[in-house]
């Protein structure tokens, strides 16, 4: 199942730093939301990504 996308929330309205992000089917994808439709998608496994973030912390 594919969840709504969800904008970051350090994304600001002046256009800058803009990240959408959801979960489908067990990963995790991620798309410039400036973009909108026409964003390529960054997919992820959600343990990966999950990996990703306790690192960058």
């Amino acid at each position: 199942m594919t969840s709504p996308w969800r904008k970051a929330r350090r994304s600001n309205d002046a256009g800058a730093n803009c990240v959408e992000a959801r979960t489908n089917e067990g990963a995790f994808e991620v798309r410039d939301s400036k973009l909108g439709e026409e964003s390529p998608i960054f997919g992820i496994k959600v343990t990966e990504f999950e990996a990703l973030l306790r690192a960058a912390r």
